[in-house]
């Protein structure tokens, strides 16, 4: 997913940068006289923060990978493809807060490939990006990742090389909380994922027909049961009247798919949308019994759609995103974009119910069961009423008090602007690809504000590694924000976790055409 990153290039735009007023709203380090020395991913200091996060009875949870050609069952289409294993998603990885996490990654790919372990806090050398803070790992080769994970929450892993995220190649990475008093009976992981390797096309094939301009990666889309009809809905949760939910836009030869939730939804039309690996002809079922309440991790491990997720016949109420908690709040169906996270709890009533993610602005679902009794379950094509009615987007989530951030105005703010375009197919930072891109600079110890200003037609899920982020004014802690068409979403973190980090936009197509930037910190 990352292109090439080379030690002259960081070091070449950091001294490019200094004493600069800096480019798209980047402030100049205060009295620098020398070049600023950048924070290497095996620093001393990133060894101290990495021991810092460890509890004192900490455990070492182990676990192994072992990315490799596999063919898998999606409920009917066998597929050859890459994976971590012969089904989906991935191996579980679960631990405490405060654990030491040590996996042996054996890579049986014939590709280089990484690990990324997405949303956790972790130390810079571990974050599982080639050329920046690690050598890729070469087909046939051993990489370990050990490190501290100090935030409980809903995680996943996928690796950060090329466009392999858009296979089968990602899994889940439970961080449970030790004071957590569990007052739900069931826990479902519900991952979401538009698919495309071995029907025909390769993400490379898509990738490729993108960049010529010949329609939507040359991948015409399949009949799932009839979810084009999806409703419109006003911004932030707001109740709405039935509609259309959008449609193909046309763009001098090339369509876009559309929302009028989220404006341009995304740039590939997918033969299939799975819950946990399997086709709506051929769903998964979660079991409970009436009146039990449910904690459902949601996780979108897509490429390029968002989707929206309803539970027919109940209301949820939204817990944490991106693994952190929030004021609970109550709805009837949730957005998540593509690296997304979002846990939500839900009292079960009697029956069988589809829990529905419907692809924002495409035609397609995917599609699981609930059951708490014997009965006939919906057909495929099952349409919950919810889906129709309040709708949520996580960036307008309040954080709970224990972990809201801290009112201070920003010591440095960096404006990124989003821009590009279909025709061609090339996606930029502040007017430039990342091949061309100096760092953001940062200094330990800072609140650093980003501002997410999208120029385009298109939403895109903004995602930055190592950290976690408030969206300003009291908003949700989170990693990974839609921002809209036309809107600008600003976010302030605070810079205690050195090393180089990537921020970028989370559709895989997006970022490998050149939206992406990274952070750098100033030892």
């Amino acid at each position: 997913m990352t292109p090439a990153i080379t030690r002259r290039r960081l070091l070449v735009g950091l001294a490019g940068t200094v004493g600069l007023a800096g480019t798209a709203g980047t402030s100049a380090w205060a009295g620098d006289a020398v070049d600023p020395r950048p924070a290497s991913p095996q620093a001393d200091l990133v060894s101290r923060v990495d021991a810092a996060r460890r509890r004192r009875d900490a455990a070492t949870v182990t676990a192994s990978l072992n990315p490799r050609p596999v063919t898998i069952d999606l409920g009917g289409p066998q597929v050859r493809t890459w994976g971590y294993a012969d089904d989906l998603p991935g191996p579980l990885i679960r631990a405490r807060a405060g654990d030491l996490i040590r996996v042996d990654v054996d890579n049986g790919l014939p590709a280089d490939t990484s690990v990324h372990w997405h949303g956790v806090a972790l130390r810079n050398d571990m974050d599982g990006v080639p050329g920046l803070t690690q050598a890729p790992i070469p087909s046939g080769g051993r990489h370990r990742y050990e490190f501290t994970a100090p935030d409980p929450g809903t995680y996943f892993y996928h690796p950060h090389s090329g466009l392999q995220l858009d296979r089968a190649l990602y899994g889940v990475l439970i961080i449970d909380d030790p004071h957590d008093p569990g007052d739900y009976d069931r826990e479902w992981i519900v991952v979401l994922d538009d698919w495309v390797d071995g029907t025909g096309r390769s993400p490379e094939d898509v990738l490729a027909a993108l960049t010529a301009g010949t329609g939507h990666g040359g991948t015409p889309e399949m009949d799932h049961g009839g979810a084009g009809d999806m409703p419109s809905m006003g911004h932030g949760g707001m109740d709405s009247a039935p509609g259309d939910s959008g449609g193909h836009e046309d763009m001098g030869g090339m369509e876009m798919m559309t929302s009028p939730l989220l404006g341009g939804a995304g740039d590939v039309a997918y033969p299939h949308y799975l819950i946990n690996g399997r086709v709506p002809a051929a769903p998964v079922s979660f079991r409970a019994s009436p009146g039990q309440r449910a904690r459902i991790r949601l996780i979108n491990a897509g490429s390029d759609t968002a989707f929206r997720v309803a539970l027919g016949g109940h209301r949820m109420t939204v817990t944490h995103t991106d693994g952190f908690p929030v004021a609970p709040t109550t709805t009837d169906a949730v957005v998540l974009g593509m690296g997304e996270r979002v846990d939500v709890t839900v009292e079960l009533t009697d029956g069988v119910f589809p829990l529905v993610a419907a692809a924002e602005g495409k035609t397609g679902r995917a599609l699981a069961l609930v059951r708490t009794c014997a009965g006939d379950p919906p057909p495929p094509g099952a349409r919950p009423a919810e889906l129709n009615r309040r709708v949520l987007l996580t960036h307008t989530l309040r954080a709970a008090e224990s972990v809201t951030l801290t009112g201070q105005r920003p010591d440095r703010v960096h404006q990124l602007v989003l821009g590009g375009s279909m025709t061609p197919y090339r996606w930029t930072i502040n007017g430039v690809t990342f091949d061309h891109a100096d760092p953001l600079l940062v200094e330990h110890g800072e609140r650093v504000r980003l501002e997410f200003v999208n120029d385009t037609t298109m939403f895109h899920p903004m995602h930055l590694h190592g950290h976690t982020f408030a969206v300003t004014g009291g908003g949700a802690r989170k990693d990974t924000v839609i921002v809209t068409p036309g809107r600008t979403v600003t976010v302030d973190f605070d810079a205690t976790n050195p090393g180089q980090w990537m921020t970028h936009c989370h559709n895989v197509y997006h970022g490998q055409a050149g939206m992406m930037a990274h952070l750098t910190y100033r030892l």
